[in-house]
């Protein structure tokens, strides 16, 4: 499955399921969903796409749930705050694959058995094609692209060297999500706390299945022979 295919299916203004039924899909409650080793870009992109998906839909998503209780479902009935949550969503997308692409650069340097010249350019390299398959959704809003833009000059300058492999890596999400959320901003100081953890909570089986997944030797050696 495409990552293009994979955002499609986590990140949708409007539920084909229920919240709580997609949720349990994905982390095995429901039904099982295979899974990919990472040999290649392909299935690097693939992971960064679909993770970073899902962290930000389930985390937009519950923050909502929670403060509208009951009204939850009536808020996608209103044309403008279905915009607001568009826009949000892809902010907080955005720096969700820009958190977890960094943190997957990190366990590669870790691993030991890539240079980093080789981290450098296949994170970008990787980042660049998850973006190009999403391209600039309408409902992105018309911030989306400079967003983009800065989040892909994060990666590309980031200092690989620092070798960090914790959840310090997870910075930009959780204040994505804080400040895109559509929720008036006197409640929204009251939650703060609560909404970061929130997501970075999410982060742990993330980086949980990131490291199971993550095949370096593998990898390591399709780079090199594409090289030949």
């Amino acid at each position: 499955m495409k990552a293009r295919e994979l955002v499609k299916t986590y990140i949708n203004p409007l539920f084909t399921r229920s919240y709580w039924q997609m949720l349990g899909d994905y982390v095995g409650i429901g039904n099982k969903k295979k899974v990919q080793i990472i040999t290649d870009q392909d299935s690097l992109a693939e992971f960064i796409g679909s993770r970073a998906s899902h962290v930000a839909q389930t985390s937009l998503y519950g923050y909502l749930r929670t403060r509208a209780g009951t009204r939850f479902p009536a808020m996608f009935e209103n044309p403008d705050i279905v915009m607001s949550i568009n826009i949000a969503k892809w902010h907080i997308w955005l720096a969700c694959v820009s958190d977890l692409s960094i943190f997957t650069g990190q366990c590669m340097v870790k691993s030991g058995k890539f240079e980093i010249q080789i981290i450098e350019e296949l994170v970008p390299r990787a980042v660049k094609q998850v973006l190009d398959e999403i391209g600039e959704p309408e409902e992105a809003g018309q911030d989306f692209v400079n967003a983009r833009e800065k989040m892909l000059q994060r990666i590309v300058t980031c200092d690989w060297k620092l070798e960090r492999d914790d959840d310090s890596v997870f910075s930009q999400s959780p204040e994505a999500l804080f400040y895109w959320s559509p929720i008036a901003d006197e409640l929204k100081q009251r939650d703060e706390a609560i909404v970061k953890n929130s997501i970075r909570f999410r982060w742990i089986e993330v980086r949980r299945s990131l490291r199971k997944l993550l095949d370096c030797k593998t990898l390591a050696e399709t780079l090199r022979a594409a090289e030949l």
